[in-house]
């Protein structure tokens, strides 16, 4: 099962990009298509990535590593602080301090001395000083929780950084690579990829596409410090074989037994319950494809419907506006021809509200066509995903129908 769904992305407008103006060509390979001056990203590619990256956050994490999470601007402050300490991890959402990984050091003195006016407060070492002197300490005290208090309880450097937006987070990955620490990012179309180890394609100035692909990071790390966990119990309870010995015999298990004598009903019942596991597998790969299409259809089908509705509406304003010209051009041949000053103001007054009906049809149109032209950019993304599920699903069915068949050729063989 997927780690996000398409419609997931669809719906927080994951895929969207900058305008083509503002783009950085070595995003090209992760850009779909392009719709009236906008990049639309390549959400297949996203899919493939989200996951890789939530399998680095898992992996790092169940070793007892650390993500910090970085994120300073504003649509992504919460998020980035929410996320990480649900995650039980590191994050930086106020200002990136210079140095806080290439001069951890003097950061960690920092934090200890962070710590030190807190408990003296705590213990009341401070209670003799004067209002004004109490003030500053505390003052200074919320200072730096508000600058480290995201890093606070981190041991040393991260395993790997977790940044929205590299281009506003520059100096956290340029240390990031000066220390060789791999970088998961969210990176939009206007963006360098090339000193990002795992890139997630995907809006990173949306606020729901931040809370989405952050939350999928923070759900790796839940999960890797619950598969660290479990190994160590496991570990704990490891009981030392070498103190045990066999003394039975292995003899009938020679080199010339034939394949078809191994093939014993649990032998044959293994492989069946296997390749049952395998095609349920490849069942629920099906039925998630079956709801990514009806999903992306759904998307498809409202967004035709609003291109109609605003194509609809940019037609009527051109008539509007063709209409309201006319009245222009007319009234203007009045006010030529006419030698009657009363008449001649009169119709350049009603050409002037005419020329602006006709200027404010105009912004309509525009507004209008600019919705259709994006509406069909998200319906012609839509059916991409479409195509791809269907695809993806008849492969499943192809595999299901190779597990069958190679189960009914054991069968045979353990009859024979």
């Amino acid at each position: 099962m997927a780690i996000v769904s398409m419609k997931a992305l669809l719906e927080t407008g994951v895929h969207f990009g900058h305008r083509t103006r503002r783009w950085n060509p070595k995003m090209k390979p992760y850009i779909f298509t392009e719709r009236n001056g906008i990049h639309i990203i390549d959400l297949q590619q996203t899919i493939g990535m989200i996951e890789d990256a939530y399998n680095v956050v898992r992996d790092v994490v169940a070793e007892g590593g650390s993500v910090m999470f970085v994120g300073t601007k504003r649509q992504a402050q919460d998020t980035i602080a929410t996320e990480a300490t649900r995650a039980g991890q590191p994050y930086v959402s106020e200002r990136w301090l210079g140095g806080t990984l290439t001069n951890w050091k003097t950061i960690s003195q920092r934090i200890v001395y962070l710590k030190n006016l807190e408990r003296r407060r705590d213990a009341g070492e401070f209670d003799a000083l004067k209002k004004r002197e109490k003030l500053r300490v505390e003052r200074e005290i919320n200072n730096l929780n508000r600058r480290l208090g995201g890093i606070r309880e981190m041991q040393g450097l991260p395993e790997v950084l977790f940044v929205v937006d590299v281009n506003h987070e520059e100096t956290a990955v340029h240390e990031a690579n000066i220390l060789d620490i791999p970088i998961i990012a969210m990176v939009d179309t206007n963006c360098n990829p090339d000193k990002i180890e795992y890139l997630i394609p995907s809006n990173d100035d949306a606020i729901r596409a931040i809370k989405l692909i952050t939350s999928k990071m923070a759900d790796a790390a839940l999960e890797g410090m619950a598969a660290r966990k479990e190994s160590l119990v496991e570990e704990e309870a490891v009981i030392d074989m070498d103190s045990f010995s066999y003394g039975g015999s292995f003899d009938g298990l020679g080199e010339d037994v034939a394949d078809e004598e191994l093939l014993g009903a649990s032998t044959l019942a293994k492989i069946e319950e296997a390749a049952a596991a395998a095609e349920a597998e490849k069942v629920a790969e099906i039925v998630e494809d079956a709801a990514i299409i009806e999903a992306a259809e759904v998307v498809e089908e409202e967004a035709l419907e609003e291109a109609v509705e605003a194509l609809a509406v940019a037609v009527e304003a051109e008539a509007v506006q063709e209409a309201a010209e006319e009245v222009v051009a007319e009234d203007l041949a009045i006010a030529a021809e006419t030698d009657d000053e009363a008449v001649a103001d009169e119709a350049l007054e009603e050409a002037a509200e005419a020329l602006a009906v006709a200027e404010e049809a105009e912004v309509v149109k525009e507004a209008a066509e600019e919705i259709v032209a994006e509406d069909l950019a998200v319906a012609e993304a839509a059916e991409a995903v479409i195509e791809a599920a269907e695809e993806d699903a008849a492969e499943a069915v192809a595999e299901i129908e190779e597990i069958e068949e190679t189960v009914a050729e054991i069968e045979e063989i353990a009859e024979e």
